[in-house]
């Protein structure tokens, strides 16, 4: 009789056993259908697993609390879910929830440089796209591009971060400050200048500086890599012969420093007195005119073999390319045709 009676009772426990694992499991498997998907939850620091689960019972994406929390009690003792802010699919099951959970993801925001850039359209894009508390101003945004200390061993001359901005795509979490925004973008240009950069800048007989603003020359000059090479090789060429570089965009930079910049270029830019304008004075610019990107950077290291000196849009091509001269008297020929041309589409 007592033989019977432990049978049963082990039959019973082991019918109970068997029911209560597949009811949990069944249970951590089952997809849950929400309403939260398009919004995040916010899970912080020091929250225990019991108050994340209740959480996450109150926004619908957990149906069944008891197991999840047994689950993680007795079962995966050793899950650590981590602050963050999360979005979770519909459908999903409790355990795909607790493998989020343990991922630590905060938002995040995208921040994309054009290549060329210059603090004056940087600055204003970093306030807009980063507000913080206490709110900050694009005046003072612009300011911190002042802190020469972040490049202080990388260009010693430097009055300000132009050039040293790396113009990409970043990801930041929300909440990030400018000033850190910046700090990442000089980082970035510390990350894609090569060592061995230097040693071909000393073959050239330049300091990283001056390679620096020729790639930024360079960038706004010509959006077509294949090209930009040769563009190095007219600015190499003009700066050897003594000859003034001539360059409108040193230019338009002049405007933008004296906040005078109306998207025209005038008369009184081109004639103004000033140590960037390319169009007087012989030599570089006194500093970097924008952000150059990786391919700027190289071809300001490594200009074509020519005898080039001038070169003209190529208005054919409608590609942003252009023509180059060795001949001052071709380049006025080709010069004379981009006018003509010019005035036409002045003219629609």
């Amino acid at each position: 009789m007592f033989v019977r009676r432990l049978l049963i009772l082990i039959c019973i426990f082991l019918l109970v056993t068997g029911g209560f694992a597949m009811w949990l499991y069944s249970t951590l498997h089952a997809p849950v259908d929400h309403n939260s998907a398009t919004k995040y939850v916010v899970i912080e620091k020091g929250m225990t697993a019991n108050r994340i689960v209740d959480i996450l019972v109150g926004e619908d994406i957990i149906k069944s609390p008891l197991a999840i929390k047994i689950y993680l009690r007795f079962i995966e003792k050793n899950t650590n879910l981590e602050a963050g802010d999360y979005m979770f699919p519909s459908p999903v099951t409790p355990l795909e929830v607790i493998n989020l959970l343990q991922d630590g993801k905060l938002r995040t925001k995208t921040l994309t440089i054009p290549e060329g850039w210059t603090r004056f359209e940087i600055a204003p894009h970093i306030h807009e796209e980063f507000p913080v508390e206490p709110p900050v101003t694009v005046e003072e945004v612009f300011a911190m591009m002042d802190n020469v200390s972040l490049i202080e061993d990388v260009d010693s001359q430097a009055q300000n971060l132009e050039g040293y901005l790396y113009p990409t795509t970043y990801e930041f979490e929300l909440g990030t400050h400018p000033k850190a925004a910046i700090s990442k973008m000089v980082e970035q240009f510390r990350s894609v200048w090569r060592p061995e950069w230097d040693d071909q800048a000393h073959k050239l007989g330049l300091s990283r500086r001056e390679i620096v603003v020729i790639a930024s020359l360079i960038e706004k000059e010509s959006k077509i890599d294949s090209e930009r090479p040769l563009v190095s090789s007219v600015i190499y060429n003009r700066l050897k012969q003594g000859i003034p570089l001539g360059m409108d965009a040193t230019n338009v930079y002049i405007a933008k420093l004296l906040g005078k910049w109306d998207g025209i270029m005038h008369k009184s830019d081109l004639e103004i007195d000033h140590p960037y304008n390319t169009r007087k004075l012989t030599g570089l610019p006194p500093g970097p005119i924008g952000s150059p990107g990786k391919s700027a950077l190289e071809a300001a290291l490594s200009p074509a073999e020519t005898d080039y000196l001038y070169y003209v849009l190529n208005v054919e091509a409608e590609d942003g390319s252009h023509h180059f001269y060795s001949a001052a008297s071709d380049f006025l020929k080709g010069k004379a045709a981009y006018q003509r041309w010019l005035s036409g589409q002045r003219g629609n």
